[in-house]
């Protein structure tokens, strides 16, 4: 309804007022864009004032200016005031704070001017009103050339943002008192209206994100197909939670590996979250915009988006976590499994070699009681030595594998190292052949050392295999003792695949094996660096990819005195 603001009667603009305040409030409820509802809201006030000009001014946590005008048809303009006060262009937000504040206060009055009690403030005579200094002491604006008639009318939205309402005409004393205090109620609704646009697009986007957060929590808890596919999921979720899901496009990066909905690359405006496994990053999340968005007054993305994505990356974190720890305990399940039947194996192995020292014994005494027999002819002696030397080198593997699988406690002696270590290569030697790897002594004299001669060969041994286990295609293994500052070193290289540095930091750790499952239990290493530990030694390794391992264990040479506890002081 159009109303003559300068001529209509009281029950006409009670009418027109009530019909406007019910247009304003209807349209505070829709579901639209803030540029969308300031266009119409001031399309609506341009068609109720018959005025040429109507332009919104907010100021307070957000401060833009919205201008609507006629003649020519109505013209719509939208200007975002810049946070900088310096910047050139509109009138800078400590202009307008005056303007608003001057108003709300009730200090615009001028000789040539009228004020209500509410701080409204209207001229009939624009060009008096300058003469007077009423613009350049307390109005700074810029009147529209032509206007001959101004009106401000301030309206608060909440305890931290204000508004005014400014009307221009080109007929001089076109608003009344009366007409300034029914604009007045106007106003009052404006500022209801725009508060609860506010409120109810907030109530929306938390909607949404409320939304996206139970889909991610529901795509999680199903936890089916790999991380992969699950990550995949997610990242299809994020930008319908965005404030402009038409334009966003998000990316979840995890390890170096990432799935995105688009081009994250070209975004105009982009925020992310690191993801955090363990309290480590390992990756992050991102959502941008593919288009600038210059309507957007309060910055590309709302607050409570980054606490959302935040939320996701610390939702992904979790779930991450969970997922490895899951695959970690399958895995250590089945190690133990394994340890137990090695465990087993072990027990066996120990009554099997000696129950085969018993016939290996007969077939010894009997092939020597042969060969000593009359008339034994020379091949058959010559048979019945290689039946000899085999048996005696059967019980001596024996012997050897006996004393690896006893379990007792650690009885230190003086031990040579390099006898040690020839002993253990001889338990391996045969492995060695058949796997193309040719063994390489380097023995040093060395000092005898205070240990265990059946864990000491336990430690060389474990550094054998794991040496062998690097050199699938066969290559070169060194072995070597050497003296250094009242220690013996123990050096085993190999010309393996060797290691990268992350897995050189965790090799010791139980169960840590970079094997496929069943060829591996990943205790030999940790076994290893037990035993050293206890014999108050160390153990140090250097590796390279592509060109092999070196494994040294330093251990305390004789100082020439007896340890605590009396140990034996005789070689192996």
């Amino acid at each position: 309804m159009r109303v003559d603001v300068s001529v209509g009667a009281s029950a006409d603009v009670l009418r027109g007022l009530i019909a406007l305040s019910r247009q304003i409030m209807q349209l505070s409820t829709r579901a639209i864009r803030r540029l969308e509802f300031l266009r119409d809201l001031s399309t609506l006030l341009l068609d109720f004032s018959t005025c040429e000009l109507v332009e919104l001014r907010l100021y307070g946590t957000i401060a833009y200016r919205v201008r609507t005008s006629r003649p020519s048809g109505a013209s719509f303009d939208f200007e975002a005031f810049p946070a900088d006060p310096s910047a050139p262009g509109a009138e800078a937000p400590d202009r307008l704070r005056q303007l608003v504040n001057g108003a709300l206060a009730g200090t615009l009055a001028s000789t040539s001017g009228r004020c209500t009690p509410y701080g409204s403030f209207w001229t009939g005579d624009v060009a008096a009103s300058r003469s007077g200094g009423v613009e350049r002491d307390t109005l700074p604006i810029t009147v529209t050339p032509g206007a001959a008639s101004l009106a401000l009318i301030p309206f608060p939205v909440n305890h931290l943002d204000a508004g005014i309402l400014r009307l221009e005409s080109v007929r001089s004393d076109a608003f009344t008192r009366e007409v300034i205090e029914s604009y007045e109620a106007v106003a009052e609704t404006l500022g209801l209206a725009i508060a609860q646009r506010r409120a109810q697009a907030a109530l929306r986007e938390r909607v949404k994100e409320l939304g996206c957060l139970y889909a991610i929590a529901r795509v999680i808890e199903r936890d089916a197909g790999d991380t992969g596919e699950v990550l995949e999921h997610v990242v299809q979720l994020l930008p319908p939670a965005w404030q402009y899901p038409e334009i966003a496009v998000a990316r979840i990066t995890v390890d170096g590996v990432g799935c995105a909905t688009g081009d994250v690359a070209r975004a105009r405006a982009r925020q992310c979250a690191p993801i955090v496994v363990n309290g480590r990053p390992r990756g992050e999340v991102e959502v941008g915009y593919v288009q600038e968005i210059p309507h957007a007054v309060d910055g590309p993305f709302l607050r409570e988006e980054a606490h959302l994505i935040g939320g996701i990356a610390l939702a992904i974190g979790e779930f991450l976590e969970r997922r490895e720890a899951a695959g970690e305990r399958a895995r250590l399940q089945e190690q133990l499994r394994h340890a137990d039947r090695l465990a087993t194996i072990g027990q066996l192995a120990a009554g099997v070699a000696h129950e085969i020292n018993e016939p290996l014994g007969g077939i010894l005494g009997f092939a020597q009681l042969a060969r000593r027999g009359p008339a034994v002819p020379d091949d058959t002696v010559k048979d019945l030595d290689r039946i000899v030397a085999s048996c005696l080198q059967a019980r001596e593997i024996v012997k050897k594998l006996q004393a690896f699988a006893r379990q007792a406690p650690m009885q230190r002696r003086l031990v040579s190292a390099p006898a040690v270590v020839d002993e253990a290569l001889a338990l391996v030697a045969a492995r060695c052949a058949s796997g193309g790897v040719r063994i390489v002594r380097r023995m040093d004299d060395t000092p005898d050392v205070w240990a265990d001669p059946t864990q000491l060969k336990q430690v060389v041994v474990n550094l054998v295999v794991n040496a062998l286990q690097a050199m699938p295609k066969g290559g070169t293994l060194t072995a070597g003792t050497r003296g250094e500052s009242e220690a013996v070193v123990l050096e085993i290289e190999d010309t393996g695949v060797g290691m990268t540095p992350e897995i050189v930091d965790q090799i010791f750790n139980p169960f840590f094996t970079t094997k496929d499952v069943g060829e591996g239990t990943g205790l030999g290493l940790a076994v290893v660096h037990g035993i050293v530990t206890a014999h108050g030694g160390a153990i140090e390794v250097s590796s390279a990819v592509g060109r092999g391992s070196m494994f040294r264990v330093r251990l305390p040479a004789d100082g020439g005195s007896t340890p605590d506890g009396g140990e034996s002081r005789s070689n192996p």
